[in-house]
């Protein structure tokens, strides 16, 4: 799905010589934006979007995305989680999840196993009740 796991991590070391240790802050923000999200982002655009709402597919992207706020989080001296990682997953979920179901996963309709009882059960019910309604006042027809 892209770059080899230790790249990723290269790059989190040699960015985070240029972040401030001060802490949780803009410098961590601009880190994970630089970082994180600039390499989701490369991922997410590999991935047909049609397969963004598939947690089959996005799974590790997403797990990557993860594990990184998390080592720029280590390497600048920022507790995990923290506000900043929240507001950064809150963004990244109305950019790329905002039409996905719940559960996460695409919404389809049921197998032809499931789906022919459930509609062909109310059919014969409708019928059978019809006929049972016409029959009946047939046979009324003839008792007064």
């Amino acid at each position: 799905m892209g770059a080899q796991p230790g790249t990723a991590l290269w790059f989190i070391i040699a960015v985070s010589q240029c972040v401030s240790a001060s802490g949780c802050g803009p410098q961590y923000e601009l880190a994970i934006d630089e970082l994180c999200l600039a390499k989701f982002r490369l991922d997410m655009q590999e991935l047909d979007q049609r397969h963004w709402c598939s947690w089959e597919d996005t799974v590790e992207i997403y797990g990557e995305l993860t594990n990184c706020t998390f080592l720029v989080a280590l390497k600048v001296g920022c507790f995990w989680p923290n506000r900043l990682v929240d507001d950064f997953f809150i963004r990244v979920h109305r950019h790329y999840f905002h039409d996905c179901s719940l559960s996460g996963r695409l919404l389809r309709d049921p197998p032809n196993g499931i789906l022919g009882p459930f509609i062909a059960v109310p059919i014969l019910v409708t019928l059978l009740m019809t006929a049972l309604v016409v029959w009946r006042s047939k046979r009324s027809e003839g008792i007064v």
